[in-house]
């Protein structure tokens, strides 16, 4: 099995790698410690020191504060404990207009603003843009998923997850 390094691994996770190169590295069996490299990589791209136990997304993470295990943005905005919705915590943008829904779709057809609406969610302290979902007007906001974290590590990483 190949082996990459952790630069290796930056530059995949930065997108500056020759597509050549990225679609053989994911297409390839993953070494046994790409999940920690790629930890590893996200750590050193945040000014926080607490421990990232799971990446949620390009810039955002689950991590070790403390006592207590919370979803962070990169920039090190917490939305809380890891197990509620932190969407319910983002700055919310929503398109629920002909208006406000031209903004993105400018040349084409767009959804009926009477049977869908754009959610946007946004990191209250830096801007980011984490997530964005469509959904019909007054659905709630969707919790996407709440990670066995014990079992993930113990399961499938074949490491304990440290308390």
């Amino acid at each position: 099995m190949t082996s990459y390094s952790k630069e290796i691994i930056r530059d995949l996770a930065s997108g500056q790698l020759p597509w050549p190169q990225t679609r053989r590295i994911m297409s390839a069996y993953k070494d046994d410690d790409r999940f920690f490299k790629m930890v590893a990589v996200h750590q050193d791209r945040v000014a926080w020191k607490d421990p990232i136990l799971l990446p949620v997304s390009d810039h955002l993470f689950i991590c070790q504060s403390g006592d207590e295990r919370v979803t962070r943005c990169e920039c090190g905005h917490s939305f809380g404990d890891y197990r509620k919705n932190w969407k319910l915590k983002a700055a919310i943008h929503v398109r629920n207009t002909e208006e406000t829904l031209r903004e993105i779709y400018p040349n084409s057809d767009l959804p009926d603003p009477a049977w869908m609406e754009i959610r946007e969610f946004i990191c209250p302290e830096c801007g980011t843009l984490h997530e964005v979902e469509a959904a019909a007007p007054g659905y709630p906001i969707v919790h996407d998923f709440e990670p066995d974290l014990e079992g993930f590590y113990r399961d499938w990483l074949g490491k304990p997850l440290q308390p």
